[in-house]
């Protein structure tokens, strides 16, 4: 059976593959110049046009697209096909605004699918397996784009949705699920819901988790292969670009952007300026080849850097590194740059430490503090109050030696933080008011 899902694609000599890229970005920036007033007004502005882009390297000289600009353009203010030739429009939640729209021809659609299974094929999903897609199914991007990758492999696909953990852990029993889809955290439920029911996952046949839609550490990724019986991969994407597709990991562990597909560069968060490989920044994402909404230079907020090395895997695909947070997650504590994902890592050292927790900002007087709520294993609990407390002291002193400032850590009653079916919400802000 093949090795690759398309092996020309995935194993393109660099310089090859930089004149595919540049070809498709002049002709998406010729595109949204010609059907878009917004980016002709922001090219106008920035004083280019799309024949400066001589070279890949050019592209630094047009402007950023910022998620306001979508919030503005909402609905269809960013259409760049006729209204009729849209067959499918994804919306964010809208929870801070407008929300942001992803809009799709049938050809977009049909760029997903093979994203999709590109990456699933590097996952090692194959025809006739039985992938259960325990993703919300609706306006999210998650749940239908996994959809189209399993279906175009050709699994069997079990369109489970978020939620009832019960009921998907008797699917998989009863159906022999293989393949997993949902959030870290989401998988994390289902494993502890099981342990509570007596059942071991590391007995069914599920052997691959595919992953995504919110950032996860290296360590959750073990505790989830653990607890599961699994390999668990990694999928990238956001709305705006087309949803997961944007990056996968490969059976190497390397995160391969779909380069055909997506353009990547890494820029200076304060300055806005284009970083070499290897040097860690804002992850700025362009579309290559999309028809009813492409993306120009959109900034994602996402921390990460670019790599380009000889992959075990053989496919000369860029890989980004593991988003390690977002620079709008970034919480700014007595002067100190704060993720939630540095926090993670930190509690995931410790086994007694389940992977259930919250991190609340709070004010004294007019001073920023901050806490992290965390639950531990029922053996733990019965060890003690001076054993708690022990253990919450070494958890704080480690979270003092990896980030420098001093920060809480309570431990609380069993199943007293929320559990996911989606995204996990980490961080509580509760400066709304002086105290």
């Amino acid at each position: 059976m093949k090795k690759y899902w398309d092996e020309k694609m995935e194993t393109m000599p660099v310089e090859e593959l930089h004149k595919v890229q540049l070809q498709h970005l002049r002709e998406t920036l010729e595109r949204v110049h010609t059907k878009v007033p917004f980016y002709q007004q922001a090219f106008e502005k920035a004083g280019v046009k799309p024949a400066d882009l001589e070279k890949l390297e050019d592209l630094a000289k047009f402007p950023f697209t910022v998620k306001n600009d979508l919030r503005d353009s909402y609905p269809l203010g960013l259409c760049a096909v006729p209204r009729n030739a849209l067959v499918r429009i994804h919306a964010s939640s809208g929870t801070t605004g407008k929300p942001i729209t992803g809009l799709y021809s049938a050809d977009d659609k049909e760029q997903w699918a093979e994203c999709m299974a590109r990456a699933m094929w590097a996952q090692g999903i194959r025809p006739g397996d039985i992938a259960q897609n325990a993703y919300g199914m609706g306006l999210f991007t998650g749940g239908l784009g996994f959809l189209l990758g399993f279906e175009r492999v050709g699994c069997g696909v079990v369109p489970s949705g978020a939620g009832m953990t019960e009921r998907q852990l008797l699917l998989m029993e009863d159906l022999g699920t293989t393949v997993i889809g949902c959030t870290p955290t989401y998988a994390l439920t289902i494993a502890e819901r099981a342990r509570v029911l007596g059942k071991d996952m590391r007995k069914l046949p599920l052997r691959v988790g595919c992953f995504g839609a919110e950032p996860w550490s290296l360590e959750m990724k073990k505790l989830i292969e653990e607890r599961m019986g699994i390999n668990a991969h990694e999928h990238y994407g956001l709305t705006e670009l087309m949803g997961p597709g944007v990056s996968f990991s490969c059976e190497a562990g390397a995160l391969h952007i779909n380069e055909d597909h997506v353009f990547a560069e890494v820029v200076d968060r304060e300055t806005g300026e284009p970083l070499p490989l290897g040097e860690q920044g804002e992850l700025i994402l362009t579309s290559l080849q999309r028809q009813a909404m492409p993306m120009i230079r959109y900034r994602t907020r996402d921390i990460s850097r670019l790599v380009r090395t000889e992959c075990p895997c053989g496919r000369t695909l860029v890989a980004m590194e593991k988003v390690t947070g977002r620079s709008d997650d970034m919480m700014v504590v007595s002067g100190v740059n704060v993720f939630p994902s540095q926090i993670e890592s930190v509690i995931m050292e410790f086994e007694e430490i389940e992977p259930h927790y919250e991190i609340h900002l709070f004010k004294k007087g007019y001073l920023d503090h901050i806490r992290v709520d965390v639950e531990v294993v029922p053996a733990a609990y019965e060890r003690g109050s001076k054993h708690l407390q022990s253990l919450s002291d070494k958890v704080a002193y480690r979270l003092h030696e990896l980030i420098g400032i001093t920060i809480p850590v309570a431990i609380v009653a069993q199943d007293t933080i929320p559990r996911s079916e989606g995204k996990a919400k980490r961080v509580i802000d509760e400066r709304g008011a002086i105290k």
